[in-house]
């Protein structure tokens, strides 16, 4: 698929890279994601998102239980959270609506450790995210997409070079 912001580029049938033509579509499936010319990869995103707050409500009474240890919650929210929301997140292009997005729901996931109470005050308040970031010292969500999406070009870019997706890689294309 080609995506061009020229309305004209529509009317050209395809696209030639190491003399193999590639037909111009205006959408496709890829890792599961159907990927559209009009990049609305926001939808799935959406979906996405609905999904891990799904899962993270049918397990928040587990997470929000003092008997468990915070580094099983966040074993917990590794193993069964975080997958569901980022399945297929190597095909995502983020806009940093999406990548706030993703942040905000991490965040409300991290809550776990629970609350904090003010040393001045002496009254309970949430952490700031930026406690929470000192306390979960594991890559946040939106540096996890952006390694899988690095992943996934290393292992194209050592597929070699009779592969078609390898030839989109690091081809040329004409026209």
């Amino acid at each position: 698929m080609t995506v061009s912001q020229d309305q004209n580029a529509g009317r050209i049938p395809s696209m030639k890279i190491d003399n193999s033509s590639i037909e111009r579509v205006e959408e496709f499936k890829y890792l599961g994601t159907t990927l559209t010319n009009q990049n609305s990869i926001q939808e799935k995103i959406k979906s996405r998102l609905k999904l891990g707050k799904a899962c993270y409500y049918s397990v928040q009474n587990l997470l929000s239980s003092r008997l468990l240890y915070t580094n099983l919650k966040i074993k917990i929210y590794r193993t069964i959270i975080l997958p569901i929301e980022l399945y297929g997140c190597e095909t995502w292009s983020l806009i940093l609506r999406e990548e706030c997005r993703l942040r905000v729901f991490e965040n409300r996931v991290l809550r776990v450790f629970g609350p904090k109470r003010d040393e001045v005050t002496g009254e309970w308040r949430k952490l700031h995210n930026e406690e929470l970031r000192d306390l979960y010292f594991l890559p946040n969500i939106v540096r996890v997409v952006k390694l899988r999406r690095m992943g996934r070009a290393g292992h194209v870019a050592r597929m070699g070079e009779g592969r078609g997706v390898y030839r989109v890689l690091v081809g040329k294309p004409e026209g």
